[in-house]
């Protein structure tokens, strides 16, 4: 079978492989990977299979996003039964079953009344969605005032303009700074070695940080703030993990200045962290939720924003009649997502991949802690399955270091992400105790080569 299989690897590298030429690839060095590019095949389970036939293990969970492991049958099977029966259908003044269905499934997993979605095609168009239910909802509520939006230092929140203005990575937003959104003010990131280095699970330091938005209530007036937004845990900057009693803070001054909370969850939605979403993990109700990734288990795109009762009958009861809420996406609620969608919270449920997260999540935590002794390692974070190993930046170089350990630990046969000087990594829920203790060994061996 392994010869079977490099066999056709050979064939599609020396028939099949494509001039790299034309595809221009997003948040990639175009010209560095099309010299030695780095092309996956096939994925099964909690690997991919590369076009020279060399397993891969999965470090990621695809790109945070494959959390109940690749090509699973059950969504196989939804995706191509959906795709021969209803290929597609039009999501304005019309629709079909299945988006209805998984609205009603995904309502029922939310925290608290947290019960309507409207849905879209990725994380970026569920924040930028957020963003503009945030403003009719003050509309229809005679406050059209509020206007303004909080966002937080090192924060992603997709590649939206909207979101681009409420995140907090420079890097991404220098090129387009001139048409951002003009009224956003943020809130200081609550990562600072100095305090939290090396911490297991939530650091005891920095839940003050939040008292900064009442810095922003006091300059620019509460009435005019219609939203806060950020990721219960900052993935794509790093892994942050929110301080004790952090989220808790910003709820409560939300609360006390009619001030809505958004949470990002697109990375930490669907198991994560052991839970359903990262509010349900920290026990803080957000106003509205933004959901992608693993709401499809990755297979085909989708996002959704889940809002509140209260939010949804004040925008549709503040028109009498037509339509109350002008925006949408052609590909809303999308037929071969929806069923997707629907398999893949089937598999979470009848799995228990929730649970099973949550009773990996100690033997994950002694695992990564385990490379504190590595050269060059200067910190560690983790929570449930989400790790975050920060490396000494070389001089002049930042970065540098972080690409070529995704470099080495890929020729090693180990999918890792680089933020920066940060690996991060994210399994799938279903790996075993023997994946994690292969990924620690191989990354912890390139970070030993390395330094």
């Amino acid at each position: 079978m392994v010869s079977r299989r490099l066999s056709a690897s050979k064939a599609m590298e020396s028939e099949e492989r494509p001039d790299l030429a034309a595809l221009w690839m997003p948040f990639t060095a175009n010209r560095a990977f099309k010299r030695a590019p780095r092309l996956l095949a096939s994925a099964s389970g909690v690997h991919y299979t590369d076009v020279e036939g060399r397993t891969i293990l999965d470090g990621t969970a695809g790109l945070w996003c494959v959390n109940a492991g690749h090509c699973r049958p059950a969504i196989v099977q939804a995706i191509q039964q959906s795709a021969a029966t209803l290929d597609f259908a039009p999501g304005f003044q019309m629709g079909h079953p299945a988006s209805f269905a998984l609205a009603q499934k995904l309502a029922a997993l939310a925290p608290g009344d947290l019960d309507h979605v409207f849905f879209t095609n990725s994380g970026s168009e569920a924040v930028d969605s957020a963003l503009k239910i945030a403003l009719a909802y003050h509309q229809s509520r005679g406050q059209p005032e509020r206007v303004r939006f909080v966002g937080r230092g090192r924060a992603y929140h997709g590649v939206g303009f909207g979101g681009m203005s409420v995140g907090g990575i420079e890097t991404n937003k220098k090129a387009f700074a001139a048409q951002l959104l003009p009224q956003v003010d943020h809130l200081p990131h609550t990562h600072d070695l100095s305090h939290n280095a090396f911490t297991r699970g939530q650091p005891a330091w920095g839940a003050h940080l939040a008292d900064t938005l009442l810095e922003v209530v006091q300059k620019r007036g509460a009435s005019t703030i219609a939203a806060v937004i950020v990721e219960p845990v900052a993935g794509s900057t790093g892994v942050l993990i929110p301080p004790k009693g952090y989220l808790e803070k910003l709820r409560a001054l939300c609360d006390e200045h009619g001030i809505l909370l958004i949470f990002d969850e697109v990375i930490t939605g669907f198991g994560r962290l052991g839970a359903a979403f990262g509010a349900t993990y920290f026990g803080v109700q957000p106003d509205m939720m933004t959901v992608a990734k693993g709401i499809t288990n990755g297979a085909v795109p989708m996002g959704a924003v889940v809002v509140r009762q209260g939010i949804y009958d004040s925008v549709v009861n503040a028109t009498e009649t037509g339509i109350e809420f002008f925006h949408g996406y052609t590909y809303s609620g999308h037929p071969l997502a929806s069923a997707a969608g629907l398999a893949t919270l089937e598999l979470y449920r009848r799995e228990g991949l929730f649970e099973r997260a949550a009773s990996l999540a100690p033997f994950w935590e002694e695992a990564v802690h385990s490379l504190r002794a590595v050269p060059k390692v200067i910190d560690i974070r983790n929570l449930g399955l989400v790790a975050g190993i920060e490396l000494e930046a070389r001089e002049g170089k930042p970065g540098a270091r972080g690409l070529e350990t995704l470099v080495k630990c890929f020729e090693a046969g180990l999918l890792v992400r680089a933020s920066g000087d940060i690996i991060a990594l994210s399994p799938s829920l279903i790996i075993e105790k023997t994946h994690i203790e292969q990924m620690v060994d191989v990354l912890g061996g390139v970070l030993q080569r390395l330094s």
